[in-house]
């Protein structure tokens, strides 16, 4: 747990035992907010982290989650028994799976298969009348004037808010800015299928510069205070890996072999995965960022938007 000043603390939720891959926030005040669960096997933690920071059952009156995937959203319905006075703040494209989970768990299996089980567990159902569902904009309020506002980023996935904090200026990017590693400074984008779109994570990305935060807060992983050079390090990380990967389609590679090629291609980019760099936080980085995922969902955008001639 780290405390990053204006009453935020960043939490550690060790998704799968790792240390340093997703993060939730306590925004503590009158009105005390989480932002992001983390996945369910997490749950625990984040109780565990709350109750030393003075939060009991009783006292958190929100959890916000910027998207509904596992590793932010997958503690949800445990995190909801745990503290039953707490709404729960979700984008309204997302707020029917968080309260029948069952497609969004027989998707996640037909990915994972038996790992989903130790990399996210289970995302148990929240109480339909505990959801609050946010559209393009909504408002969370934190106490004494303090509130947190939300925007609809899509481009990572159609159900995906950003969250600008009225006191700090801090702004929670979920995944719509990628994946930031602390250790070496490196950004990568997230682009799994089936929702990314280059042009709408692209926009969303100039509206996140629009809200001048003084601080972006990565869900993977941290605080990072450069906003203007690090907006636009996110913006050409996708432009390079969507370039990239049109190469390797149109060369005619399969996807096995695109993703190696692109693998390839982007691999000086970031000083965590060179060969003098510690193997953890390169093991770190593919598991939160994976190329063969990146690839595969930049894939699929293209073969909706680029079909192959005569396709």
């Amino acid at each position: 747990m780290t405390d990053l000043g204006n009453d935020v603390f960043q939490i550690d939720t060790r998704m799968a035992g790792y240390e340093g891959i997703t993060a939730g926030y306590l925004i503590r005040g009158s009105r005390p907010c989480l932002v992001e669960t983390g996945t369910a096997p997490s749950a625990p933690i984040v109780r565990d982290a709350l109750a030393s920071l003075g939060v009991g059952p009783a006292d958190l009156a929100s959890v916000v989650v910027t998207h509904i995937h596992l590793d932010h959203a997958g503690g949800a319905g445990d995190v909801a028994a745990m503290y039953p006075a707490s709404e729960i703040v979700v984008h309204t494209r997302g707020a029917r799976h968080l309260a029948d989970p069952s497609r969004l768990m027989a998707s996640a299996r037909m990915v994972y298969g038996d790992a989903l089980d130790r990399l996210f567990g289970t995302l148990a159902p929240v109480p339909a009348d505990r959801i609050r569902a946010v559209d393009d904009t909504g408002s969370v309020d934190l106490g004494d004037g303090r509130r947190l506002s939300s925007y609809y980023s899509p481009g990572h996935a159609k159900h995906h808010v950003g969250l600008l904090d009225s006191a700090s200026g801090d702004l929670y990017v979920g995944d719509a800015a990628g994946v930031y590693i602390p250790d070496t400074g490196d950004l990568r984008p997230a682009t799994p299928p089936p929702d990314f779109d280059l042009a709408v994570a692209l926009a969303s990305l100039r509206l996140f510069a629009s809200l001048d935060p003084s601080r972006l807060l990565f869900s993977h992983y941290g605080p990072a205070g450069d906003v203007p050079a690090i907006l636009e390090r996110s913006a050409e990380e996708l432009s390079v890996w969507v370039s990239q990967t049109r190469a390797a389609r149109t060369a005619g590679l399969d996807l096995d072999h695109a993703v190696e090629m692109v693998r390839s291609q982007t691999l000086s980019r970031y000083a965590s995965l060179q060969p003098e760099a510690d193997p953890a936080v390169a093991a770190k980085f593919e598991r939160i960022s994976g190329a063969a995922s990146n690839v595969a969902g930049i894939w699929h955008w293209l073969d909706k938007t680029e079909p192959p001639a005569g396709g």
